[in-house]
């Protein structure tokens, strides 16, 4: 993929790919470590960016390394991935359809799952 290319894609979706890559590395990463584990041609400032984005949300938090930051993600894949699900019921004003239309198209795994964890939080 190249540089133009990627810089096309939504912002999103080079968050993910710079989470990715934080918790694969198991350590706090800086920008530029970030960005050479990207593999691709970004721009140190664009990484940099979307770390202080990504911190601003509290999905990272840094610590100081030198005179920039390192960054490493506060929720491990699944809170993560939680997390994002929350995002997207949030921009919908009818959370009910939302959550119904959700439930519809889960399997039949899945739907029972979800009863057994939510009749265990009743309790």
């Amino acid at each position: 993929m190249t540089h133009a290319s990627y810089e096309r894609r939504s912002a999103g979706e080079l968050e993910t790919a710079v989470m990715v890559a934080l918790r694969d590395a198991g350590a706090p990463l800086t920008p530029g470590r970030v960005r050479s584990e990207l593999g691709f041609g970004l721009a140190r400032t664009t990484v940099a960016t979307t770390l202080a984005r990504l911190h601003e949300k509290g999905v990272v938090s840094r610590e100081r390394q030198g005179r920039g930051y390192a960054y490493l993600p506060v929720e491990d894949a699944p809170g993560l991935t939680a997390r994002r699900m929350h995002t997207e019921l949030d921009r919908d004003t009818d959370r009910e359809t939302v959550l119904a239309r959700f439930v519809a198209q889960l399997g039949s795994g899945e739907e029972q799952l979800l009863r057994r964890l939510l009749e265990r939080d009743e309790r």
